[in-house]
C-alpha cells in the first residue's frame, strides 16, 4: 500500500512538472488553465464582446455589418480558407470574399454558394519565368480592384508555400498597408512575414495568430532566443515592442495578446479535441470583431474602464473567447468525434448567449 501510494506521487509530481493535468475533469483543467495564466492579466471577454458586437438595426444596408476577404487557398489546401471565409459569416459579417488560386476556387465554390470566389492567385508551375513580371502585376491589379472595399482582411490560410504565390502576397500586404486595412495574418501567412517582418512592422492594424510552432519561428527569428513559458508575458512583450507597432495572438491553453503596450489573457475553457482548423475559424473570427471594434470607434462604458482601448487588441480578445465557448459546446455534443465544422455550427449560439440578437 504504501509502495503504491509512493508510486503514485512520484506520478503526479512527473505530471505538475511536465505540465499536464493530474485531475482530468473539465472544472480542474478550468481552474489549472486560470491559476496558469493569472487573474491580472485575464480579459473581461463577455463585456468586450458585447461592447463590440453591433446590433442588428433594419436601417443598415448590406456591407456595413463587415466586409472580409481572406487571401488564401491553393491546390493542395482549400479547407483553411472555407473555414476562415465562412466563419466570418457566421458571426455576422455580411459579405466574404475569397482570392484563391484558380485550381482552389471550384472546390472553394462547392463548399458554399455564400462566398465570393476570386480565382486570381496564380503558383509558379503555371506561369513561364518570362511572364511572371506581368502575371504578378495582373494579380495585384485584380485584388487592388476590391481590396478599399474591405474592413479587414485575412492573409495565410491555405495558402501554401510557392515562391511565386508568396511573392504576390507580399505585394497585397504592401498595398493593404497603404490603404489602412487590418489585416490578421495566419498560417502560411506567418512563414512569410517571419523572414520578412518590414511587411507587418510598425503597422498597428496587423494582427498576428501564431500557434505554438509559429511562435517558437518568431522567437528565435526576433529575439534570437528559445521560448520562455516561465515568463511568457513578458518575452510576448519584447517580442511585439521589437517587431513594432503591431498586435499578436499567441495561441495555447491560455491565448495571450499583446500589443507591445499590454498584455492580456483569454483562458476560457475550450475543448481538449485538438482538430484542424479551429486557427482558421479564430482568423475569420478576429477579422469580424476587429472591424467590428474599429468601426464603432468603441465607446468603453464604465465597466470596461480597465479594458484595452485598441481594437486589434479587442478584436483579439473577442474572436478568442467566442472560438473557445464554440469549441466548448462543440464538444459537449460530438465528443472525439468533433470537427471544425461542428464548431462554426455553434459560433452563433455562443455569440447569442452573450449578445443576444433581439
Amino acid at each position: 500500500m504504501l509502495a503504491s501510494s509512493a508510486v503514485f506521487r512520484r506520478q503526479q509530481f512527473l505530471i505538475r512538472s511536465l505540465g499536464g493535468f493530474g485531475d482530468c475533469t473539465h472544472q480542474n483543467r478550468r481552474q489549472q488553465i486560470k491559476a496558469m495564466s493569472g487573474t491580472s492579466m485575464e480579459a473581461d471577454a463577455e463585456n468586450i464582446l458585447r461592447a463590440i458586437t453591433p446590433s442588428l438595426d433594419p436601417k443598415r444596408h448590406k456591407g456595413q455589418a463587415g466586409k472580409i476577404a481572406v487571401i488564401g487557398g491553393c491546390r493542395e489546401y482549400t479547407g483553411a480558407p472555407y473555414f476562415a471565409a465562412i466563419s466570418a459569416l457566421k458571426i455576422g459579417a455580411d459579405l466574404s470574399h475569397v482570392f484563391c488560386t484558380k485550381d482552389a476556387a471550384p472546390v472553394i465554390k462547392s463548399y458554399s454558394p455564400e462566398l465570393i470566389v476570386h480565382p486570381v492567385l496564380e503558383e509558379s508551375y503555371s506561369v513561364r519565368d518570362e511572364e511572371k513580371k506581368f502575371t504578378a502585376e495582373r494579380v495585384l491589379a485584380e485584388v487592388d480592384k476590391w481590396l478599399e472595399r474591405f474592413d479587414c482582411l485575412v492573409i495565410g490560410p491555405g495558402l501554401g508555400r510557392d515562391p511565386f504565390l508568396l511573392e504576390c502576397v507580399s505585394e497585397i500586404i504592401k498595398h493593404a498597408r497603404q490603404t489602412n486595412i487590418p489585416m490578421v495574418i495566419d498560417g502560411d501567412g506567418l512563414f512569410l512575414i517571419t523572414d520578412n517582418l518590414h511587411l507587418v512592422s510598425n503597422y498597428p492594424l496587423a494582427v498576428l495568430t501564431p500557434n505554438v510552432n509559429e511562435y517558437k519561428r518568431l522567437v528565435k527569428n526576433v529575439l534570437l532566443a528559445e521560448v520562455d513559458e516561465q515568463d511568457a508575458p513578458n518575452q510576448l512583450l519584447s517580442l511585439a515592442k521589437r517587431i513594432g507597432g503591431l498586435t499578436i495572438l499567441r495561441k495555447g491553453r491560455a491565448d495571450l495578446i499583446c500589443d507591445g503596450e499590454t498584455v492580456k489573457s483569454v483562458s476560457i475553457y475550450g475543448s481538449p479535441r485538438r482538430c484542424g482548423g479551429q486557427g482558421d475559424i479564430l482568423s475569420g473570427s478576429v477579422a469580424v470583431f476587429v472591424s467590428w471594434a474599429r468601426q464603432q470607434g468603441l465607446v468603453i462604458d464604465g465597466n470596461l474602464a480597465t479594458s484595452p482601448k485598441n481594437p486589434t487588441v479587442l478584436g483579439c480578445i473577442a474572436g478568442s473567447a467566442l472560438l473557445r465557448k464554440a469549441a466548448s459546446l462543440a464538444f459537449e455534443n460530438k465528443k472525439r468525434s468533433t470537427l471544425t465544422t461542428d464548431i462554426i455550427e455553434f459560433l452563433w449560439r455562443s455569440l447569442e448567449d452573450i449578445s443576444p440578437a433581439h
